[in-house]
């Protein structure tokens, strides 16, 4: 898991850009963490996911 520590990520726009390492191994073992979310990730830069808390929104 050190190499998620490392793991840097951004948004620009709508677009979701995330930086893997280099080596095939540790790409595939980043991969195989972000892959089962990716879908809930594209939603929320789309705006279609309902299911997400709002930053800082109080009851």
């Amino acid at each position: 898991l050190a190499m998620l520590s490392r793991a840097t990520a951004g948004i620009r726009g709508k677009t979701l850009i995330i930086n893997l390492p280099g080596s095939p191994k540790a790409a595939l073992e980043c991969l195989e963490v972000f892959l089962p979310v990716m879908n809930h990730a594209v939603e929320t830069l789309r705006g279609d996911a309902f299911e997400c808390a709002q930053a800082g929104a109080r009851d």
